[in-house]
């Protein structure tokens, strides 16, 4: 029944991937893994025991074919706007994926990482 419904449905998009029917509310395709969007976008909620003037993290993962195209936005949003923002590339992008995922902080960061990281204002 499910293979009937997939293969009569009109509004069924193809995968450019693999071709096969892929439902529209999947960000990847079922098939073969291949992203369906080029973008996506998630809202998370800031601590509601810990006050703050923030009222959303949005992450946005740009999956452009091209890697250059390719990173992670994390802005800081105070009702309607974003009052701050910053990109990741993709290694940085798997480094916190890896401190927000692991126990014990995701390890230490690099030489090159720590080479870079711009002086804290007022230190």
């Amino acid at each position: 029944m499910l293979e009937w419904s997939i293969e009569r449905s009109a509004q069924v998009p193809d995968c450019p991937s693999c071709a096969q029917p892929v439902e529209s509310l999947h960000r990847y395709c079922p098939w073969c893994a291949a992203p369906l969007r080029s973008k996506l976008v998630e809202f998370f909620a800031p601590h509601p025991l810990i006050d703050g003037r923030a009222r959303a993290l949005r992450v946005s993962r740009y999956l452009g074919g091209n890697p250059d195209e390719r990173h992670t936005r994390l802005s800081i949003w105070d009702t309607d706007r974003a009052v701050s923002a910053i990109s990741l590339d993709p290694g940085e992008t798997r480094r916190l994926s890896r401190f927000l995922t692991e126990g014990d902080g995701g390890g230490r960061p690099d030489d090159a990482t720590t080479e870079t990281m711009p002086a804290a204002a007022g230190s």
